[in-house]
């Protein structure tokens, strides 16, 4: 089974904010989200993963519905549990929505949702969510407990957080394969589908070859950054072949 490639293009909005920020009605603003949107379709990529944060630092509400109005790619909506994006995604349909914890200090997302200590506030937004057609992902770590916690919330899907496995190396790493192991064979079992996400390179992409069941990689940075050399429809066929080789 070939994986399924969901390009995460946050970044392209990161460089146009870098200088445009403050002009945002400006002709010279770029790059444009939805050029890369179309870059990485044209690449190979199955869906196209945006997330507008609480605080702006790169995709723009605009930027969503200019993205979902232009590709017609599946677009997966990463967000906090704010009314505040509960309301734009209701707006906004997503195919996807993967719920993720936000906090203004951090860079970018670090470490997984916790679903079982806020299961009853999250209860609540799957619920909506669902109501409107969308599917539901949990941006978790990968641990059983939030794997159970998961599906009983009534997620369809988990994206385990890879994290930990691509900040580790050598001998080191060999414990985060097999915490992802786990995750993912319980997620399996519990009939959820289980994608995987955050510091997935092309590099580190083949020691998760050994984990079963994964169904698709959000992969961001690493393409973008590759982008810069060779184009971003190039990166995004380099990793697309490089996910090929997987047989879990």
């Amino acid at each position: 089974m070939s994986l399924l490639l969901g390009v995460n293009i946050d970044h392209v909005a990161t460089l146009r904010q870098a200088r445009y920020a403050l002009l945002p009605d400006s002709p010279n603003a770029e790059p444009s989200p939805v050029d890369a949107a179309e870059d990485a379709k044209a690449g190979g990529a199955d869906s196209i993963t945006i997330h507008v944060r609480g605080d702006r630092r790169h995709m723009q509400e605009a930027d969503a519905y200019a993205v979902r109005d232009v590709c017609d790619l599946p677009l997966n909506f990463e967000m906090g549990n704010t009314r505040e994006m509960i309301d734009i995604a209701l707006k906004l349909k997503p195919e996807y929505v993967c719920l993720v914890p936000e906090t203004r200090e951090e860079v970018t997302t670090e470490g997984g949702l916790d679903v079982a200590g806020l299961f009853d506030e999250l209860k609540l937004t799957v619920q909506e969510l669902q109501a409107a057609g969308i599917k539901i992902s949990m941006f978790i770590d990968p641990e059983v407990d939030q794997v159970e916690a998961s599906a009983k919330i009534g997620a369809e899907m988990i994206e385990l957080h890879t994290g930990c496995f691509a900040n580790a190396f050598g001998e080191d790493r060999l414990p985060e394969i097999e915490r992802l192991k786990l995750a993912s064979i319980k997620g399996h079992e519990l009939g959820l589908q289980v994608n995987a996400g955050h510091g997935i390179n092309y590099d580190n992409i083949k020691d998760l070859y050994d984990v079963p069941h994964l169904v698709e990689f959000n992969i961001g940075h690493s393409i973008i950054a590759r982008s810069v050399r060779v184009g971003l429809k190039q990166a995004v066929a380099e990793m697309r072949e490089l996910m090929n080789q997987y047989r879990g």
